[in-house]
């Protein structure tokens, strides 16, 4: 067993595993698997980092530019996963996007819904949250050399998106999102 294994072992078991968060993603899906994902990110606090909602539309500020070209760079950066990506929007403390990751030589062989209940599915590296690990990152980095003291929240939304009919509808909803925004429940304060 290596070292990084023990420290693991042992924080488990001094903590009780009482501190660990327990996963938001669906434990019997592999999210390497080719599919489509709704995904919201949201920035630590929800505080208002990307700019501002004027009537009904979304006025980005140099950071919510950022986002939003680091975003659609993913495909670029990415080319082994396959990705496309569909409708997105960067709103003031948070970004709805939807990403397909296609099929890839990561994915070729393995069945996206097992029904097992641990994650035993493929590579870490090569999936929707290592898409995420990058994305939010190359973010932090561009806000870091602007000297913004910016930061996003620990983990992400996702929802599969397993239909045509679901897909149409989260697609309405990212794009009709800044005129929803009095409403949204991720709007937080300013």
């Amino acid at each position: 067993m290596n070292a990084h294994c023990t420290l693991q072992l042992e924080t488990m078991d001094k903590f009780k595993n009482k501190f660990r968060i327990a996963s938001a993603r669906l434990r019997t899906w592999d999210y390497g698997s080719a599919a489509a994902y709704f995904i919201t990110i949201c920035t630590h606090n929800r505080e208002h980092f990307f700019g501002h909602i004027k009537n009904n539309r979304m006025c980005l500020n140099e950071i919510g530019s950022v986002a939003t070209k680091e975003w659609y760079k993913s495909p670029i950066i990415r080319p082994d996963l396959n990705l496309q990506l569909g409708s997105f929007i960067t709103m003031p403390n948070h970004i709805h996007g939807i990403i397909i990751i296609g099929q890839n030589e990561y994915n070729n062989c393995r069945d996206a819904t097992h029904g097992v209940s641990t994650n035993k599915f493929g590579p870490q590296r090569k999936n929707l949250a290592s898409v995420i690990r990058g994305y939010k990152s190359a973010v932090t980095t561009h806000a870091r050399k602007m000297h913004i003291d910016f930061g996003w929240q620990p983990r992400f939304y996702d929802n599969i998106i397993r239909d045509q009919k679901s897909y149409e509808r989260i697609q309405n909803y990212i794009e009709c999102n800044p005129k929803k925004w009095g409403k949204d429940k991720f709007r937080g304060n300013p």
